[in-house]
């Protein structure tokens, strides 16, 4: 049997198991309202009622027939001492407590008698079989149109209370998968897209850079620093090629190994020889030995180089001045450069470089980025990330 079907048993067999007892306890206190039948009935009739409760019991607990079986044996044995072995006739409270007998505890099993065809059809028995000996019995104590309605609804409604939770529960479970599949095909989207945007960055700051600088004839250079970078590059697209998860440990730099922590200090200076090679003379002012966590860093690091790219490729100077500071929570670095400058409102929003290595990379470690530029008067790009 599958996990919804078990899921399903069980609330079925609970609910009858409840609704059962709460009956069996009302008929009992009826029937021991005093008036309604004498002591020595009501003596005989107790172990019966003890014996409908521990079915009711066993019920919830277990799918076996026989307490089924059981109970409606119990059920009917009280119907036959309330009617025929009292010697007294029985009064109002015992009809009532008869009633309820019938019509709630006797008909609580029809909640889980409505799964499979042979219950069912234990089912159409038993209704069957109460509800027209109870009737007949307390026939010359109560018209039988009090009583019969009465028993033929609290049969109905268990029944309903039955097929509906037999229903509900496979198509909650129903939903609750779809919600699950829609679930994970958001986040396999939406790791997917991670991915593909860190191959974008990948791509932007290693190959395509060393493109770019080919398709200019490596002006501005040198063919050294060409051929570093491009042996770089080489390598890197081969651990790709072999499967490997590049990592980012410095500007420029990929590799599959990360450390717990890096001291800031000891990576700039790399930072600064990748940009020297290139031509691009950078001052470093402010903090020299910052303890950052190291996908921080990476991403630090990583925005920090795009920045000066983005002054070497497109200032017109030959240098670039980096001031770091920071505080109690943050570390901040500003690049800054005398070059042509340019109208912020002039960028495409198609361009992917400060956006997505700048802003983006930030922002995904809880930093961000402010651009301060106009024409003819350079432009400064202000990084912040947490420690």
């Amino acid at each position: 049997m599958d996990l919804i079907a078990k899921e399903r048993d069980r609330l079925l067999q609970r609910t009858a198991r409840v609704y059962g007892l709460c009956f069996t306890v009302v008929s009992l206190v009826c029937l021991t309202i005093p008036g309604g039948i004498d002591m020595l009935t009501w003596v005989l009739c107790f172990p019966f009622y003890a014996l409908i409760g521990f079915s009711q019991y066993r019920v919830g607990v277990s799918r076996s027939r026989r307490w089924v079986l059981l109970a409606m044996g119990a059920g009917i044995g009280i119907l036959l001492l309330i009617s025929l072995v009292s010697t007294v006739g029985p009064g109002p409270s015992a009809i009532s407590a008869a009633t309820s007998l019938g019509a709630g505890s006797l008909a609580s099993f029809a909640v889980v008698l409505t799964t499979e065809p042979v219950r069912r059809v234990m089912l159409g028995l038993s209704f069957v079989a109460v509800t027209a000996l109870t009737t007949v019995l307390l026939a010359p104590f109560q018209p039988p149109l009090r009583v019969l309605p009465l028993l033929v609804l609290g049969w109905l409604l268990a029944t309903v209370i039955g097929f509906w939770i037999s229903a509900g529960v496979p198509q909650a479970a129903r939903r609750i998968a779809s919600i699950g599949r829609a679930h994970r095909a958001e986040r396999q989207a939406s790791e997917t897209e991670a991915q593909r945007r860190q191959g974008a960055r990948l791509l932007h700051d290693t190959v395509l850079a060393t493109l770019t600088l080919l398709a200019h004839s490596g002006v501005g250079v040198a063919p050294e620093a060409m051929r570093q970078q491009a042996a770089d590059d080489a390598r890197l697209l081969r651990q790709l090629r072999l499967g490997a998860t590049p990592t980012p440990q410095s500007s420029g730099v990929y590799n599959l190994e990360s450390n717990e922590e890096t001291v800031l200090g000891t990576t700039l200076e790399s930072v600064k020889q990748r940009f020297g090679r290139m031509g691009l003379e950078v001052s470093w002012h402010g903090t020299g030995q910052v303890l950052l966590p190291t996908h921080v860093l990476d991403a630090f690091l990583l925005a920090l180089a795009e920045c000066l790219e983005n002054v070497r490729r497109h200032s017109g100077v030959t240098e670039a001045h980096v001031t770091i500071t920071d505080d109690e929570t943050t570390v901040r670095a500003m690049v800054t450069d005398s070059g042509v400058g340019f109208a912020l409102d002039d960028v495409d929003s198609a361009r992917l470089g400060f956006k997505e290595s700048v802003v983006a990379r930030l922002k995904e470690v809880g930093g961000k980025a402010r651009l301060f530029s106009a024409p003819g008067s350079g432009t400064t790009v202000v990084l912040e990330v947490p420690k």
